[in-house]
């Protein structure tokens, strides 16, 4: 059972496709926490208005629940209402979610039997117009959204107290994430160039160094917590490559053609294992990061049109990819599975037994002299 905070919409409605997904997970206790959801923004159609959908995942299927929303909430009343991008909080019980207009936030309110979505009054992010990237912090104390104009503002969390008001960082937006420690963001820009900002004092670091050829596109951070890299794709001439930088002084270690062929977004797991490239022409491939070889591959998986966006799950090894022509496919990969703290306890447990075992045994059969 679900509420809203606003506009309903049945759910038997014709509605639009998917522009833009994201998971939410609890982090504090009880019931809820160990559930899975999924939010999916959706455009306008002829028969409904732009939407937020709030539905239920099945680990133990690698699939939605249902494919019935929890809770559906009506964003608008025209096109420029559409979702285009989801950031949620590390915390999972709020998220910002862009539009044409600007930025409106939202809080999940979990009761015993329900959830109710409640938008809330932000001033600061309504009216800052279309933002290509957002993005929180992993201690979630900040955010930082760049946009179509090239303007790059962060923000204290939850006090909106602007750090960086930075209204010429790039030409335009093209990607943006922020280092694990939340001391770094990186953004890039659709002319090509790449720049580093110091996230606390809101200045910038250092401008990534290109090659008159070369242009920097997609990006993100580490996440393992033990190897301070920074990914990149690069556009070297003809060329499509992943570049991977020593975040102590921002050189480059070095690069590798993952997926021979343009690359639309990048993404990294939140446990730091895995990244996955997206294609312009639908392809998707996961790359172990330990080694730098690809995991999984999923070919045409949005039939020739560009991915443009990719998340992992934050517990299973699943993603969300979407498209603006296909909307959103949820993807089960092909990767070694993990191990579960019981069968770890399982394992121990055996060694244990199999020592007790073998000690019985020596002894009884054994004549001490």
């Amino acid at each position: 059972m679900a509420g809203g905070g606003g506009g309903q919409v049945p759910s038997s409605m014709l509605v639009g496709k998917v522009t833009c997904g994201a998971w939410i997970r609890r982090r504090d206790g009880g019931a809820a926490a160990s559930r899975l959801l999924v939010l999916y923004g959706r455009a306008a159609a002829a028969s409904s208005p732009p939407l937020l959908d709030l539905l239920a995942f099945d680990a133990s299927k690698s699939a939605l629940a249902s494919e019935e929303p929890l809770l559906r909430v009506v964003m608008g009343e025209d096109g420029a209402d559409a979702p285009r991008a989801i950031a949620v909080h590390p915390g999972g019980d709020e998220f910002v979610c862009a539009t044409a207009k600007g930025c409106r936030l939202f809080k999940l309110v979990y009761e015993e039997f329900s959830i109710n979505l409640i938008s809330r009054d932000c001033p600061p992010l309504q009216s800052v117009g279309p933002q290509r990237c957002l993005a929180f912090s992993t201690d979630g104390a900040k955010f930082a959204i760049g946009g179509e104009d090239g303007r790059l503002r962060i923000f204290q969390w939850p006090s909106l107290t602007v750090l960086l008001d930075e209204p010429k960082a790039h030409k335009s937006f093209r990607d943006m994430d922020i280092s694990l420690d939340s001391e770094f963001l990186v953004s890039t820009s659709t002319d090509g160039s790449a720049r580093i900002w110091k996230l606390d004092g809101g200045a910038p670091l250092v401008n990534l160094t290109r090659s008159a050829d070369e242009k920097i596109e997609c990006c993100c951070f580490s996440r393992d917590g033990t190897k301070p890299f920074l990914f990149c794709t690069l556009v070297k001439g003809k060329d499509n490559v992943t570049m991977v930088l020593d975040i102590t002084n921002w050189k480059r270690i070095g690069y590798k053609r993952l997926l021979a062929k343009p690359i639309s977004t990048l993404s990294v797991s939140l446990d730091g294992k895995y990244l996955a490239l997206g294609s312009h022409d639908g392809d998707c491939c996961v790359v172990d990061v330990k080694t730098m070889q690809v995991s999984h591959l999923s070919k045409k998986i949005h039939l020739g049109s560009p991915i443009s966006s990719i998340e992992f799950c934050p517990t299973e090894r699943v993603v969300i990819s979407t498209s603006h022509q296909w909307g959103a496919e949820i993807t089960k990969l092909n990767v070694p599975a993990d191990w579960k703290v019981w069968q770890i306890w399982l394992v121990l447990l055996s060694f244990f037994g199999a020592s007790a075992i073998l000690f019985y045994t020596f002894f009884k059969y054994t004549t001490l002299l």
